[in-house]
C-alpha cells in the first residue's frame, strides 16, 4: 500500500500556526484595551486639571505663602479660619444665599416640568425653557446690575407703576443684594433643574400612573403621590450639584454686589479669591478652599445616600 504524496508546502505552513496564536491573542488584549486607550487621553487631562490644583492647594494650606519662600506653619491657617468671623459670615452667606435660591428653583423646575411632560403645547415649546442656561454667567450678571443697578431699570418701572416711590437702595440693604444674586442664579439655573426632571419624569413606568388614575387619582395627585416619590433619588442628585455649583458662586457676586454692602453677599469663593488675590495671602485662602471642599463632599455624600436609601424602603 503506497503512502499519499505530501502535498507542496505542507510542512512550511505547519509552523505557522503558533504566530497565528500569537497574532489572535495580541488582537484580543488589542480589543479589550481600545476603549480605555481611547478614553486615557480625557482621564489623564482631566486628573492633571482637578488632582493637582487639589494637591497642590492641600499642601499649601499648611504654609505660609505670600510672595517669598514658603513657610511651613502646621495648623495655623485653619485655627485662624476657625477664628475668623468673615470666614463663618462667608459660610452663613454662602448657606443662605445656595438654600433660598435652591428651594426656589426646585419649586419652579418641577412646576415646568410637571406641566411640560404632560402638556402637548408645553411639550412642544420647552426648549425655550433651556434658554437662560446658554447664556455666560458673566454676561447674565452684568445683566442683572445693569437692570437693578447702573441702569435702574427695574427702579423705573416700579415707580411708574406706581409700586414705590423712588429707586431701590439695593447697595445699602443686605437682603436687597441677597434677592438679586438669588434672581439672577435663579433665572439661569433652573433650566437645569428642568432638564433633568422632564427627563425623570419620562422615564418612570407609565403602567403605574395608569393605575392610580383608574382607581380615579387626578394628574397633580397621581404626581404628587407616585411620580414624585419615584424622582426622589433623582432629585436628591440633582440638587447635590446645584448645590456644589452653587459653592462656587463668584461671577454674580464679583460683578453685581462685591460682597457688599458689609460683607453682606460675600461667598466662600469670594472670600477665597479676596483673601488670595487682594491680600495675597495664598497659604490662608487654600486652607479655606480645603474646609469648603471637604464640607461639600461630606453634605453631598450624606444626602445622596440618605435619598437613595429611603427610595429603597
Amino acid at each position: 500500500m503506497t503512502e499519499s504524496p505530501v502535498p507542496a508546502g505542507a510542512e512550511r505552513s505547519a509552523p505557522a500556526r503558533p504566530a497565528q496564536g500569537r497574532y489572535r491573542r495580541r488582537s484580543r488584549r488589542l480589543r479589550v484595551l481600545f476603549p480605555y486607550l481611547l478614553v486615557a487621553p480625557a482621564v489623564i487631562y482631566l486628573l492633571l486639571i482637578t488632582l493637582y490644583p487639589g494637591i497642590f492647594a492641600l499642601v499649601q494650606s499648611f504654609h505660609a505663602v505670600k510672595f517669598g519662600p514658603w513657610t511651613y506653619v502646621g495648623l495655623a491657617n485653619y485655627e485662624r479660619l476657625l477664628a475668623d468671623p468673615q470666614f463663618w459670615g462667608a459660610l452663613w452667606n454662602t448657606f443662605v444665599i445656595g438654600a433660598i435660591s435652591l428651594a426656589l428653583q426646585c419649586v419652579i423646575a418641577l412646576a415646568l416640568a410637571y406641566h411640560a411632560y404632560r402638556d402637548p403645547w408645553v411639550r412642544g415649546w420647552r426648549i425655550i425653557f433651556l434658554v437662560p442656561m446658554l447664556f455666560m454667567p458673566s454676561a447674565v450678571a452684568f445683566l442683572f446690575k445693569l437692570a437693578f443697578l447702573d441702569a435702574r431699570v427695574v427702579s423705573d418701572i416700579l415707580i411708574r407703576l406706581g409700586l414705590i416711590e423712588q429707586n431701590l437702595s439695593i447697595q445699602s440693604s443686605v437682603w436687597m443684594s441677597r434677592a438679586v444674586l438669588i434672581l439672577a442664579d435663579v433665572w439661569q439655573w433652573t433650566p437645569f433643574l428642568f432638564i433633568i426632571f422632564v427627563a425623570a419624569l419620562q422615564g418612570q413606568d407609565e403602567e403605574i400612573e395608569e393605575a392610580a388614575r383608574l382607581d380615579g387619582a387626578s394628574w397633580f395627585q397621581v404626581f404628587w403621590n407616585v411620580s414624585l416619590p419615584l424622582m426622589r433619588p433623582v432629585i436628591a442628585v440633582a440638587l447635590t450639584l446645584r448645590a456644589i455649583d452653587i459653592t462656587t458662586m463668584f461671577a454674580n457676586v464679583f460683578i453685581i454686589t462685591k460682597g457688599g454692602p458689609a460683607f453682606g453677599t460675600e461667598t466662600i469663593s469670594y472670600f477665597v479669591y479676596r483673601t488670595g488675590f487682594k491680600f495675597f495671602n495664598f497659604g490662608y485662602a487654600s486652607a479655606a478652599s480645603v474646609v469648603m471642599l471637604v464640607l461639600t463632599i461630606v453634605i453631598a455624600q450624606t444626602v445622596v445616600k440618605r435619598a437613595f436609601r429611603s427610595a429603597r424602603s
